[in-house]
């Protein structure tokens, strides 16, 4: 059984449009968590944070030896004590928040708990895969097929939220167990996430950057970029090896060579030749530093295999990865970094038929850069994504048709909108 470790970074950001942040984050290794609040003046703020208040405070005594039962009823405790809050003070009736936590549990595995449209995500040899489910009203309308996932993305009334933690006294909670190696990378972000950034684009920085504070910062700060209309929260886990500490065999050789010497009385001296007075010659040449050893020489050795290691790294860093960029209008597939690396320049793979005038405006300055991508395959499908998105957005521009009643019931609680402003808005707002 591998022993593994959590290295995480996080980032939240009020956004562009509103005046107050309602999301609130927890990293207090192995628990974390994000919640997103909703509710009218500053009602949002105060369930979020009482959330994952409430969720450090049941769990934190029992860090080491959790399970995923203790995260379920954590969260169930999160619950009732949002509600109960909101029943003490009228003016936070209503109020309530979303909640995505993980914490790692035996096997290892991930542990993670959903309530709300806050996400986690699981990437695994680059590939990016949500695996909570969205409580939301269009979240739903995707999964019953009666609208597509792309127009889900850009629905002017998907922030009906359908669960959320503190709404009612009990609520349902999703559970997931993940499997953990390695190598992956695992992602919790609030809505104000997926909102601006597509899942592609979401992939492409978490694969560019291999720090995970980094990358949480970069992701809050091109969700600003694309519109910044919600806050925006997320953490980034990276899954490592643990690796226990060996003793160190230079150490060890100093010990024994400093072990006291047996006394004189006990040990049994040979013959030898009347003593001058003088350390024998042996002696000083046994003191006396070669000029060139075998150390020296390996050392060498060493030196050489790494710098041509490099070199060959070097090579296949720059050129083991396509991106899209602008060649005059079109949008074209490079084979290479943006850049280039060193003197290794990326060269052109081909021109796209897709132009500047066929995707968002918003979209160029990214483009300009250069969008980095695994494959030239990968690289079309995201130029395709760009032309579809734009099309999407000619198309949400015309009146919302009348979404027809649901034929199924999927929660257990009544929609409930993520704030008072919100639920009057029928587009985000743009900066």
């Amino acid at each position: 059984m591998t022993a593994v470790k959590i290295e995480a970074g996080s980032a939240t950001d009020v956004g562009l449009v509103r005046s107050n942040n309602q999301d609130k984050l927890l990293v207090a290794e192995p628990l974390y968590a994000v919640a997103d609040g909703m509710g009218g003046a500053a009602a949002g703020e105060v369930a979020s944070a009482l959330a994952v208040q409430t969720l450090g405070e049941r769990l934190s005594p029992r860090v080491g030896s959790l399970s995923p039962d203790d995260l379920l009823k954590a969260a169930q405790a999160a619950n009732r004590a949002v509600w109960d809050k909101a029943v003490e003070h009228a003016e936070m009736r209503g109020m309530g928040t979303t909640l995505v936590a993980a914490t790692l549990v035996e096997g290892p595995k991930l542990a993670v708990v959903n309530v709300g449209d806050s996400r986690l995500y699981a990437m695994r040899q680059g590939n990016l895969q949500q695996v909570t489910i969205d409580h939301n009203l269009v979240a739903e309308m995707v999964a019953e097929g009666r609208i597509s996932k792309e127009e889900g993305e850009v629905h002017p009334r998907r922030n009906i939220m359908t669960r959320a933690l503190g709404v009612e006294p009990e609520v349902k909670v999703d559970i997931f167990i993940e499997d953990v190696n390695p190598g992956d990378r695992f992602l919790l972000c609030s809505d104000g996430l997926p909102r601006e950034l597509s899942d592609e684009r979401i992939s492409a920085i978490l694969r560019r950057l291999a720090d995970p504070s980094d990358a949480a910062k970069e992701l809050v700060h091109e969700a600003k970029h694309h519109g910044g209309n919600d806050n925006v929260t997320v953490i980034v886990l990276d899954v490592v090896q643990d690796l226990a500490p060996t003793e160190d065999p230079v150490t060890t050789i100093h010990d024994v060579a400093a072990a006291p010497l047996a006394s004189p009385s006990s040990v049994s001296h040979p013959a030898t030749a009347p003593s001058t007075g003088e350390p024998p010659a042996s002696h000083e040449r046994q003191r006396r530093p070669s000029p060139f050893t075998l150390r020296v020489a390996a050392f060498l050795l060493a030196f050489l295999v790494i710098l041509g290691a490099g070199g060959l790294g070097v090579w296949f860093y720059a050129r083991s990865a396509y991106f899209v960029g602008l060649n005059g209008e079109s949008l074209t597939v490079y084979q290479g970094r943006p850049g280039g690396v060193l003197w290794f320049k990326p060269t052109l793979d081909h021109v796209s038929s897709v132009t500047t005038a066929q995707v968002l405006q918003a979209s160029l300055p990214e483009l300009r850069a250069g969008v980095e991508e695994p494959t030239a395959a990968a690289a079309d499908a995201f130029i395709s994504n760009l032309a579809k998105l734009y099309q999407l957005s000619r198309s949400a521009a015309l009146p919302p048709a009348t979404i027809p009643p649901s034929t199924t019931t999927t929660a257990s609680v009544p929609p409930t909108t993520r704030s008072s402003s919100s639920s009057t808005s029928s587009a985000p707002t743009s900066s």
